[in-house]
C-alpha cells in the first residue's frame, strides 16, 4: 500500500534556521519539496561529483577486499572533508599509476614480440659500426618480393622469415643510397635482453602497487564510507537550503515538505515544544507527492520489481500486492520442473546463511519461486526432465498429473483471470480518483466478460449448464452492455455515450483476444524447459551406451550436471523475463497503471 502523506509549510526566523534544520534532520521524517532545480546550482553539482568519486573508490576497494576472504577491515575514521578527499586522491593516484603501467606493459609486450622476430643483438655493436663509417639498416618486405641481388648490392643479411614476411638488414658505408622496395620499420630502442629485463621490473612494480592498493582498501574502506556519509549529509543540507524561499528581506525562511501521516504527530509535538511555526497544507490534485510503500513480509519482496518499472503515483494503488501472487505463479509455470524448483529452494536456503543480509530478501524471493516451480512441476509430473507418468512407480497416480493440453487451458484461464482482475483494479482506481459513478461502466465490462466467458467457456470444459443458468449469464451480459453503452461518460448525452460504448466494445474485444493469447507462452516456455531436460537425460543414456559401469556413471553424471545446469540457467532467465513482460505490459495496461511516482527520501543523517 501507499503510505498516506501530510503536507506541511514551515516559517522560521533566519537566526533559528540552522537549529530548526538540525531538529528536522534528527527527526528524519520530512521529505523536502523540491521547488528549485539542483542542476543550476554549482555547489550541489560539485557535491554530486565528489560523491561519485567516493562511490567509484568504494566499489574498487570492495572488489579488492572480496579477493581475500581473510582480510580484516580497519574501523572507519572521522576525517575532515579536506583530509578525506586527500585520502581519496591517494587512491586515484595509484589507480592512474596502474593505468600507466598497463600501457607500458602493452607497449613492452608489443616490442618483445617484434624483437623476437629479429632475435638478440647489441645496439652497442651497431653504434660501433656507425662510428667506423658503416650504417646498419633494418628492412621488412613480403617474402615474394625479396630480391637475392640485394645481398650483393647492399650487403643484405637475411634475419628471419615469419608469416610470409622477410626480415633483413643491410650493412653499407655511411652515405650510401639504398634503393630497396621494402619497409623500414621503426625499431624498439632496446635489445631483446633489456626489454625482458624491463618487463620483469614492470611486473615487480605491478606486484608492489597491487599490494599497496590492497592494503589501502583494507585500511581505508570504512573511512571512505564515513566520508561518503558526510558528503551525503552536506548535500542534503545544502539542497534543503536551496529549496528554502527567503521572504521579508531574507529574515524569514519558508520551507515545504511531506511527512508520513503516521509520523506527523511526533514531528508536530517536537516542533511545537521548540516554538517553531508550521501549518498543514492541502495536497493538490496534480502535485508530485513522494511515495513510500508499506507491505507485508511476502509482498515487500516484490517491491524491487515495482521499482524496475516505476513507483505508482500518489493518486493510484500500489500494484505490488496485486501482482505478487501472479508473478510467483507465472514463474512456476515457466520453470515447469519440480526437480529444478526443489534445487532452487535448497540452494537459496543454504546461501541465506552465508550471504550479506542485504541479499537475503532476494534469496527469500527465489525460495518462493522455487516453491512455486516445485508445486507446478509436481502437478505436471516433470522432475529433472523425467516424465513421472511414465515411471512404473507412479502408474497408480499417473492420471492425476496435468497433461500439456490441460496446462495450456490453465494458462489461458489464469491469463483471463489476471486480465479481469486488472480491469477490476482499474475500475476501483477510477472510482477512487474521480468518483463512484465513473467506475460503474468499467465494472460493467468486468461482468460482461465474466458472464460471456462462463457462457461459452464452461461448455468447452465439459461443464454442462442448465438453460436457466445460461439465461442468467446472458442477462448479466445484456445488462452490463446496456450500462457500458449508456453510462460510460456520466453527464454526457446518450448519443455520445453510445458512440463511446461502440468504440470501447471494439477495444475490449480486440484487446482481450490478444492479451489472452500472450499467456499461452507460459505453457510453451514451461513445456520447453521440461522437454530440454528430457533431451539431456536421453543424451546421458545414449552417449554412454557400451561403456563399462564406472566410466558410464562418471560420464552420465558429467552430461547431466552440465546439461541440467544450462537448462536451469535458461529456465531462470525465461521464467523472469516473460512474467515481467506480462506484468509490465498486459497487467499494467488492463489495470491502467500510470506510474511516475517519486520515492520518499526523508531529510536525515546518513
Amino acid at each position: 500500500m501507499i503510505v498516506k502523506m501530510n503536507k506541511y509549510a514551515f516559517m522560521v526566523y533566519y537566526r533559528e534556521y540552522d537549529t530548526f534544520l538540525e531538529t528536522l534532520r534528527n527527526l528524519g521524517v520530512l521529505h523536502v519539496k523540491e521547488t528549485n532545480s539542483i542542476l543550476d546550482n554549482a555547489e550541489l553539482q560539485a557535491l554530486l561529483a565528489e560523491r561519485k568519486r567516493v562511490n567509484l573508490a568504494l566499489r574498487f576497494c570492495k572488489s579488492l577486499n572480496a579477493q581475500d576472504k581473510s582480510v580484516t577491515l580497519a574501523p572507519g575514521r572521522e576525517l575532515t572533508k579536506e583530509a578525506g578527499l586527500k585520502l581519496l586522491g591517494k587512491l586515484e593516484e595509484m589507480q592512474n599509476k596502474k593505468v600507466q603501467l598497463q600501457a607500458t606493459e602493452a607497449s613492452l609486450e608489443k616490442d618483445i614480440a617484434y624483437m623476437e622476430i629479429w632475435g638478440e643483438f647489441s645496439y652497442a655493436n651497431i653504434n660501433r659500426l656507425k662510428r667506423a663509417g658503416y650504417d646498419v639498416t633494418f628492412f621488412s618486405c613480403p617474402t615474394s618480393k625479396y630480391e637475392p641481388k640485394w645481398g650483393e648490392e647492399y650487403n643484405a643479411f637475411l634475419v628471419n622469415n615469419y608469416q610470409s614476411v622477410t626480415y633483413f638488414v643491410t650493412v653499407t658505408k655511411t652515405g650510401t643510397a639504398i634503393n630497396i622496395d621494402a619497409e623500414r620499420p621503426k625499431m624498439p630502442d632496446r635489445g631483446l635482453a633489456k626489454l625482458h629485463l624491463a618487463y620483469e621490473q614492470l611486473r615487480e612494480n605491478f606486484k608492489v602497487l597491487d599490494k599497496q592498493m590492497k592494503e589501502f582498501a583494507a585500511a581505508q574502506y570504512n573511512t571512505l564510507i564515513e566520508l561518503d556519509k558526510n558528503i551525503q549529509n552536506e548535500f542534503n543540507l545544502s539542497n534543503t537550503l536551496v529549496q528554502t524561499d527567503r521572504e521579508a528581506g531574507d529574515k524569514l525562511m519558508l520551507l515545504e515538505g511531506f511527512v508520513p501521516a503516521e509520523d506527523a504527530p511526533v514531528m508536530e509535538e517536537t516542533l511545537e515544544k521548540d516554538g517553531y511555526y508550521f501549518q498543514q497544507l492541502d495536497i493538490l490534485d496534480d502535485e508530485k507527492v513522494p511515495i513510500k510503500l508499506k507491505n507485508n513480509k511476502f509482498t515487500k519482496l516484490y517491491e524491487p520489481i515495482t521499482r524496475m518499472f516505476s513507483l505508482p503515483n500518489y493518486s493510484e494503488f500500489d500494484p505490488t500486492p496485486f501482482f505478487a501472487p501472479f508473478f510467483m505463479l507465472f514463474f512456476g509455470l515457466c520453470f515447469g520442473d519440480g526437480g529444478y524448483g526443489l534445487l532452487v529452494l535448497i540452494v537459496c536456503t543454504i546461501l541465506k546463511r552465508k550471504v550479506n543480509p542485504d541479499f537475503k530478501p532476494y534469496l527469500t524471493l527465489f525460495q518462493f519461486f522455487g516453491l512455486a516451480a516445485l508445486i507446478v512441476g509436481s502437478c505436471t509430473g516433470s522432475f529433472f526432465g523425467i516424465e513421472l507418468a511414465k515411471v512404473p512407480a507412479f502408474s497408480a497416480v499417473k492420471d492425476y498429473f496435468v497433461n500439456s493440453d490441460n496446462l495450456m487451458t490453465f494458462s489461458i484461464i489464469i491469463g483471463l483471470v489476471q486480465i479481469i482482475f486488472g480491469k477490476v483494479v482499474a475500475a476501483l482506481k477510477t472510482m477512487s480518483q474521480k468518483g463512484t459513478k465513473y467506475g460503474i461502466a468499467p465494472l460493467a465490462w468486468v461482468f460482461i466478460i465474466i458472464a460471456l466467458c462462463c457462457f461459452f467457456g464452461l461448455p468447452m470444459l465439459h461443464v454442462q449448464l442448465s438453460d436457466m443458468v445460461k439465461n442468467i449469464f446472458m442477462g448479466i451480459a445484456a445488462i452490463g452492455l446496456l450500462v457500458a453503452f449508456l453510462y460510460n461518460s456520466p453527464g454526457k448525452n446518450i448519443f455520445l455515450n453510445f458512440g463511446t460504448g461502440l468504440w470501447n466494445t471494439y477495444n475490449v474485444a480486440s484487446g482481450l483476444l490478444g492479451d489472452t493469447l500472450s499467456y499461452i507462452r507460459l505453457f510453451a516456455i514451461g513445456l520447453t524447459g521440461a522437454i530440454l531436460g528430457g533431451v539431456f537425460n536421453s543424451l546421458a543414456v545414449d552417449m554412454t551406451e557400451g561403456m563399462n559401469v564406472v566410466l558410464r556413471a562418471i560420464c552420465m553424471l558429467l552430461i547431466l550436471l552440465i546439461g541440467h545446469s544450462i537448462n536451469i540457467g535458461l529456465c531462470t532467465i525465461s521464467s523472469l523475463v516473460h512474467p515481467l513482460r506480462l506484468i509490465f505490459v498486459e497487467y499494467y495496461k488492463n489495470a491502467e497503471f500510470e506510474g511516475g511516482g517519486k520515492e520518499y527520501k526523508p531529510f536525515k543523517k546518513a
